[in-house]
């Protein structure tokens, strides 16, 4: 039942479920695509930038990042659990999420894997869109890895504009928090 779902903000390291919630983030992605701690935590100080822990049942299941913009909200990172992966809490989590969030925007790896084609078939069973845009992620973290991903929106296809603007909003202030951020 998804009204036990219940998604939790991080403020620091000494809130209830960090450590296990930072172990999904960092090994659910490539290290080019996750913070160091460090720009983590300034990253939490940021308006526009939530970093949910995900609940079901006093348990956390997982992990929803993301970043509010006034025309949408970027899931920057979505995790479960690994001993609940396949057990459908993905869906209901996100699901739940975008009505709560309305238009959202994320990012996925090309479909040229098995993992891959698996994900964009489960985000467009959601309603999800592929976006026909060309579009090149920076790395997160050196070495500098530019790395071409998917653009996808809910509930509807983003314009080329919407596309570049949402370029523009992942260069500032996303990438504040990020190797890119700091004066060398």
């Amino acid at each position: 039942m998804e009204t036990d779902l219940k998604f939790r903000p991080f403020r620091s390291p000494a809130d209830p479920g960090w450590d296990e919630a930072w172990a999904i983030y960092q090994n659910s992605f490539p290290q080019k695509e996750i913070r160091s701690l460090e720009d983590h935590l300034q990253a939490l100080s940021d308006p526009h930038y939530t970093a949910d822990g995900i609940w079901s049942d006093g348990r956390l299941i997982g992990i929803l990042y993301y970043w509010t913009a006034p025309e949408y909200v970027y899931i920057e990172h979505l995790a479960i659990s690994p001993d609940l992966r396949g057990a459908n809490m993905g869906s209901r989590v996100l699901e739940a999420f975008c009505r709560k969030a309305g238009r959202i925007v994320l990012e996925i790896d090309p479909p040229e894997t098995e993992i891959a084609v698996r994900r964009l078939r489960f985000y467009e069973r959601l309603g999800v869109v592929r976006n026909d845009y060309h579009y090149v992620h920076p790395s997160f973290q050196r070495p500098y890895e530019p790395h071409q991903l998917v653009l996808m929106s809910y509930p509807k296809a983003m314009t080329d504009e919407e596309c570049r603007s949402f370029e523009r909003f992942v260069r500032d202030p996303v990438l504040r928090y990020s190797c890119h951020g700091k004066k060398e």
